[in-house]
């Protein structure tokens, strides 16, 4: 698992805990799976996934989450933060074209 961020205009990182929550959401879900033991960073990944309290107003808190808000997209936070409303996935087709399965 990694947790991406941006590149800010001066070249510095910006962490991403949009991103970050996204990974611990996934590696939570594998993890349900029985896959095995948690690596120490997984666990830790896990644990704060499961520390968040309110998983919207976390991202809504998060520099991306205040620039949608501001562009006019706050609404759009709680559709990124829904958890379990879809059973399909994207597939890549080795071909380019996409689906969903």
């Amino acid at each position: 698992m990694i947790a991406a961020g941006e590149q800010r205009p001066d070249g510095s990182l910006r962490p991403a805990p949009e991103d970050l929550l996204g990974s611990c959401a996934l590696i939570c879900d594998l993890y349900a799976l029985g896959p095995g033991p948690l690596s120490a960073e997984c666990a830790a990944a896990k644990a704060a996934y499961e520390g968040t309290a309110d998983l919207t107003r976390a991202i809504a808190a998060c520099t991306s989450g205040r620039q949608l808000a501001a562009a006019g997209f706050a609404e759009d936070l709680a559709i990124a933060t829904a958890e379990d409303i879809s059973a399909l996935v994207p597939v890549r087709d080795p071909d380019g074209a996409s689906a969903a399965g």
